[in-house]
């Protein structure tokens, strides 16, 4: 039977969780218009002067794209995250304030009035709920949504873009700074430990990419998306983990690789180093060779590449410029693997299992192993009767999710059980969910969020001895 635990009491959140969440709001504006931002980046690096088909009248798109569509569709989405589609409308609408009162993309602009909208036409539907005599719905909820989106506009207009606009250049210019003094190597030293704790997201998307399009829009690339995007650490791991590890790691770091290196999913590697966390060291030492390299061979791309792929990556770079990206990722790999395989092969080997526990069990039990199962689950007692939907939630609902998910999917249907499985976003987890499968360090906010659910915990999205057993446990 697989474990069972009962939540007695709902837990303050700690300080890792409150990060979290805050990065995953900043994430979640921008990952579901990141298809928008790979329009604007493939028509800027195809149609400027410098690109490959130089075009004058197409290159006007460049422009308009990114100082109205972009910020417009990020401060929609705040909105709508905070209060649906009524608060994303009053957040664009607030959100066109700051891009006309000032004279620079309004990324970090879009992100703060968005959501102020959204909230600010909420509270407001709050206060004259029951209030509104019949007959008259549709006339106060139109112009409540045009009064107060016009005010926030024109407040944003005259205060708050001002404010952002100082701020937006403040960041730059220390940004510009680093970069002058060839210190933004060092950036990685703090970068890739916080992917480990599954803040990749917030760092690309909420604080690295504004400020790349910002540099973009001026020089026509920006090495602020090479960031934490480089594949070279986390592709190192897996290869060192595929040569020199052992057991289930070593079984699993093909598949791996090739979900991580070519898919863009760099959760995937995550596991391994919470397996052994010295390996930290290597991703570090990777990711700073990395950004060295891309440095001073002036690499850069032209938007941010998402997922993070090497065909992404090499889709986002300008006319000239594949060496240095592909250099970049080579000495970051190489660096990182000579360090893993370091690590790796002075190390005990009973520390390198992904979960040497259950891998202990299913020899006791001379149960077989499955490469394709992906969960190690802790969760509540449920009815296998009750169970008809099974949700698959990570930061972002596209990447670790997404594959989690298909994987999940496959095995429920082979199982022939009747259960719907999704992948979402950990923010808009729906309220129909029966069980919800997650990180295990996502695992607090998701019970947050949906407390009467059932949820399994996931230590590594590819292998796992306790998946079967859900499977089995749904069966009845």
């Amino acid at each position: 039977m697989i474990e069972t635990v009962t939540e007695t009491a709902k837990e303050k959140p700690d300080v890792k969780i409150k990060i979290q969440r805050f990065g995953s709001y900043l994430s979640g504006m921008v990952m579901p218009n990141i298809g928008a931002f790979i329009a604007w980046g493939l028509i800027t690096a195809l149609f400027i002067p410098t690109g490959w088909m130089p075009n004058k009248d197409l290159a006007a798109l460049v422009g308009p794209m990114i100082t109205f569509l972009l910020p417009l569709l990020i401060g929609f989405t705040g909105g709508r995250m905070v209060y649906d589609i009524r608060g994303g409308v009053v957040g664009a609408t607030a959100t066109m304030g700051v891009i006309v009162g000032t004279d620079i993309p309004m990324f970090l602009g879009a992100m703060l009035m968005g959501p102020l909208g959204g909230y600010v036409i909420k509270k407001f539907d709050k206060l004259i709920e029951g209030k509104v005599k019949s007959g008259f719905e549709m006339l106060v909820n139109n112009f409540s949504a045009g009064i107060l989106g016009g005010a926030l506009t024109l407040i944003a207009y005259k205060g708050i873009g001002p404010v952002v606009e100082a701020l937006s250049k403040a960041l730059a210019s220390g940004v510009q700074f680093i970069v002058d003094h060839n210190m933004l190597p060092l950036a990685n030293i703090f970068i890739e430990p916080a992917k480990v704790l599954f803040l990749n997201n917030a760092i690309n998307h909420g604080i690295l990419s504004p400020l790349g399009i910002e540099q973009a829009t001026k020089a026509g690339k920006s090495i602020l998306f090479l960031l934490e995007t480089n594949p070279g650490p986390g592709l190192g791991i897996l290869l060192a983990y595929w040569l020199f590890g052992r057991g289930t790691a070593k079984q699993t770091a093909p598949g791996a690789v090739i979900i991580h290196f070519l898919g863009g999913i760099h959760e995937i590697y995550f596991p391994y180093i919470l397996m052994k966390p010295m390996l930290i060291f290597a991703a570090m030492a990777g990711g700073v060779s990395g950004v060295f390299t891309f440095n001073i061979l002036d690499a850069g791309l032209v938007a941010a590449p998402s997922p993070g792929s090497i065909f992404a990556l090499l889709a986002m770079t300008p006319k000239g410029g594949y060496f240095a990206t592909l250099a970049g990722v080579i000495v970051a790999t190489a660096v990182s693997f000579g360090v893993a395989s370091l690590i790796l092969k002075t190390s005990k080997a009973v520390d390198e299992d992904l979960t040497s526990a259950a891998a202990k069990m299913e020899e006791m039990k001379g149960k077989k192993s499955s490469i394709s199962s992906v969960l190690t689950s802790t969760q509540d007692t449920f009815v296998p009767e009750v169970v008809n939907k099974i949700v698959f939630a990570c930061d972002a609902g596209m990447g670790s999710s997404a594959m989690g998910a298909s994987i999940l999917r496959n095995k429920v249907q082979k199982a022939g059980l009747d259960v719907k499985v999704i992948n979402t976003a950990i923010n808009n987890l729906p309220a129909d969910a029966d069980v919800v499968v997650t990180h295990k360090d996502l695992t607090d906010r998701a019970k947050e969020k949906l407390p009467n659910a059932t949820h399994v915990s996931v230590e590594n999205f590819l292998n796992s001895p306790k998946y079967d057993e859900l499977v089995n446990n749904l069966k009845g």
